[in-house]
């Protein structure tokens, strides 16, 4: 049962750690894509684009490394 504990408690700080990165990051989107706006709308729509999936894909990801990683256990 300690070993479930463990990984529960890793799961969230791991958790805490990517919701505070986004976080950060989401605050400072706007004034950076209007920044990039500046000098180009597409590729400041595309750096939008990219900030909001990357949360959906470090979820993701991480998802994934748990579900093999439990494979091996």
């Amino acid at each position: 049962m300690a070993g479930s504990d463990k990984e529960t408690r890793s799961s969230a700080i791991a958790a805490f750690v990517i919701l505070l990165g986004i976080g950060i990051a989401l605050l400072v989107m706007p004034k950076v894509v209007l920044w990039v706006g500046g000098y180009s709308p597409v590729l400041a729509a595309a750096l939008g684009t990219l900030v909001i999936l990357s949360f959906f894909l470090i979820f993701w990801l991480r998802a994934r490394y748990q579900r093999r990683r439990g494979d091996q256990d």
